[in-house]
Parts: structure tokens; sequence; C-alpha cells
């Protein structure tokens, strides 16, 4: 029996909750203002909103305008860099933090912590989200990465070490970092109550053969602030899209504790994270988004060799996926028409 015709919300949502769907819900991504020129001249358009109603995809990400002194983002509004004349404008995990030369968590206040209520307001947050069309599911995309912010806080070497020879001082910033999301957040949550559908937030804790670190020490000093953000989030009735690059296979379980809706991106190239594997081991349990590898095949492959993979992945999920690019920045390497093939294949 076929399905009638879903909007995209609806299907975002049965997408997500593993229910029948007219097709597989779908989504852009967020391409780099370097990639925006050449897909614009490819899809003859003249913005991303064009873009996006010509792939017929079902996401509309929202970027909460901010104005911290550090950042116009949530996620860089902490600057943890030691010497602001030399760092450049760019945060960099592997440069000294602030906290390098800590030892005490007493000392947690010497850095300036800023108040998320100076510097995000309601009206503004309100105004970003009336600009997306009505029809199409609306995530806010707020990051909240509080272990790559602490890995920034000591310098990611010095942050492993902390973890493991000082871990109060290790907790006692990541939960000061925690705190702060979950601050500016609620700000963002009550302004936009019943407006949006769901929330990408996460930390990359993978590479292409492994986890950054041990899935025990994952567990002891991540996980309890994903829990505390995905908490908070679904007390707002959102979907939670939570982000981890890499080899993530063996922490999947733990997200899905943590009230995770949605495992993004499902990095094609990475070990252990082909969607054959993810659908026989959590398949019932939680949904993805991604699949399309962005490493190769966007960049070298054939429109043929794109709508074949997306066959594939509508056969192996009939629901549950949201079909993407293995990554939410698109970057200019990635071929046009291989982006129109991905989603001519997604809505056939």
């Amino acid at each position: 029996m076929a399905i009638i015709k879903m909007s995209h919300k609806e299907r975002f949502m049965a997408t997500v909750e593993r229910k029948d769907v007219d097709r597989p819900a779908s989504w852009l991504g967020m391409p780099t203002p370097e990639a925006i020129p050449a897909l614009l001249g490819f899809f003859k358009t003249n913005s991303l909103d064009g873009l996006r109603k010509i792939i017929d995809d079902d996401i509309y990400p929202v970027e909460i305008p901010c104005h911290f002194p550090r950042g116009n983002e949530i996620y860089s509004a902490l600057r943890f860099v030691k010497n602001e004349e030399t760092s450049g404008v760019e945060k960099k995990l592997t440069a000294p933090g602030f906290f390098e030369d800590y030892e005490s968590p007493d000392k947690i206040n010497d850095f300036d912590w800023p108040d998320p209520k100076k510097y995000i307001d309601p009206e503004e947050c309100r105004n970003a989200v009336s600009k997306a069309p009505g029809d199409k599911a609306i995530m806010c995309v707020l990051w909240s990465c509080h272990f790559q912010n602490a890995c920034e806080a000591f310098g990611m070497e010095t942050a492993l070490v902390k973890m493991l020879l000082n871990p109060e001082m290790y907790r006692a910033v990541i939960d000061k970092i925690t705190e702060f999301y979950l601050k500016a957040n609620e700000i963002v949550y009550e302004a936009v109550n019943k407006k949006i559908d769901a929330v990408l937030i996460g930390n990359d804790l993978g590479s292409q053969y492994g986890l950054m670190l041990s899935p025990q020490l994952i567990r002891e000093f991540v996980i309890p602030g994903t829990k505390r953000l995905v908490t908070q989030a679904k007390s707002y009735g959102l979907k939670v899209i939570h982000h981890s690059c890499g080899a993530i296979f063996d922490i999947i379980p733990d997200f899905i504790d943590a009230g995770v809706d949605v495992i993004h991106p499902v990095q094609a190239l990475a070990a252990g994270m082909e969607p054959s594997v993810l659908r026989q081991s959590f398949g019932e349990r939680v949904s993805f988004c991604g699949g399309v590898d962005a490493q190769q095949l966007l960049v070298h492959g054939t429109p043929d060799e794109i709508r074949e993979k997306v066959y594939a992945l509508k056969k192996l999920f009939p629901t549950g996926f949201i079909i993407s690019p293995s990554h939410e920045a698109i970057l200019p390497d990635a071929a046009p028409e291989n982006i129109h093939a991905l989603f001519e294949a997604v809505n056939l």
C-alpha cells in the first residue's frame, strides 16, 4: 500500500521515529562559503534557500545569532588561547590553553567566563527562526561542544593528560563549559519554544580508524555533560541530532542511552561505520544521518556512482536514515553534479 506524500516536517519526524515514510528524509548540510558559488551556478539559483528548494531536502538549519567578544557563534564564545595577539583568528585545539598550567579547581573562575544573557538576544533568535520555511523541519545548530572546548581550554595534549593525572581539574573545566552551554541553550529554547523541531549538538570524538580516547574515558568525562544537554533539549520537545565525526561505533550505545534521536554524520569510510553494520547493530534503537561519502565519493565519484550509493541506502534503510553527505560542511571539492545526483536519487 502506497504511503500518501508527506510534508517535509512529517517525513523528518517519521524518519527520526523509524516509522513508515513516503521516501527517506534528506539534508543538504551546510556548504562552506567557498563551496557556495559553484553550487549556485550549477543549480542556477542566487541563494542557498533557492538551492534547498530545488533539491527538495527536509531540514532547514538555523544558526543562532550571537555577539560574544570572542566570536559570533555559540561554540566560539569560549576562547581559551593564552596569547590573543599571536594566536590568529582561528582557535586551535592543540594550542596552549588558558588552563594549561592550572592544577587547582578552586581557580576555575580566573577565566573570564562570559554570561550568555549579555550576548544572545531572544528577539534575534526569534527573527532567525522566523525566516525558515514553515514546511521544513527547523533545526537549531547549537553544537554545545563541551569536550572540544575542554581540549582548547588546556591545549589538547595537556587536556588528555589532565584527564588521567588530575581528573578533578579536568572535570571542573568541562563541567563549567557544560554549564555555559546549558545557560546559552536555555535562552534559545525559551525564545523559540515550539517553533523549532530539532537541535544539532555534538563533539568530534572519532578518528578515521577509532576513537580519540578510550570508551571508558568518554563515558566518565564526556557523556555526563552530553546527557545534561540532551535532557535539556528533550524537555522542550525537541529531537536531538548528535554529531561526531569518525569511527564512533563503540560509544553509539552511550549516545542512545543519553537520549539521542539521530547519530550524525555516519562517516562512511570510517572504521565500523558501514551503514549495513549500523543497521544490524542499532537500527531498532536510533536513527542516522549522513552516509554518502564526502571524502572520496562526492569528490571523485561519478553521478551514477552517487545514485547507486543512495539507492543502496534507501534499500537498506526504508526509514530511520536521513540521507546526506557524510559531513555537514560541504567543501568546494564536492562536485556540484554529484550533489545534484544525490538528491535526484533520494527523490525518485
